[in-house]
């Protein structure tokens, strides 16, 4: 979310191009859904995962650099934070930032736990 507006995945250059110029300098929040459900007993667990990131003020030249060498366009925000997309950020803010690689690792290991699974 950018000001109110659900960002998505792009789907091509053009509109990669203009998220990427839309978030330059701002800050955007992605949440991350996730439900575990114990098929044995029907228990589920539901949770919601925000993470914010700052992109740093970028120039049109960074932005096509950075498009053309991922093509992150079936990535929400436009990018892809566990390669280079982690150049365009300022400043990331959350409990896991693997919910930004599309599971929230650090929240599905307490879930998992809290059904009786012993992830180590």
């Amino acid at each position: 979310m950018l000001d109110g507006e659900i960002i998505g995945k792009p789907g091509n250059h053009a509109r990669a191009t203009a998220q990427l110029q839309n978030a330059s300098g701002r800050t955007a929040t992605f949440y991350t859904g996730l439900c575990l459900l114990d098929g044995a007993s029907g228990r589920r667990q539901i949770a919601v995962e925000p993470f914010q990131v700052t992109f740093r003020t970028l120039t049109p030249a960074q932005i096509e650099s950075y498009l053309r060498r991922e093509q992150p366009y079936h990535c929400a925000g436009s990018f892809k934070s566990e390669g280079l997309g982690i150049a365009l950020f300022e400043r990331m803010e959350g409990d896991d930032p693997s919910s930004l690689i599309g599971l929230p690792l650090i929240r599905l290991t307490r879930m998992l736990e809290t059904a009786g699974v012993t992830v180590l």
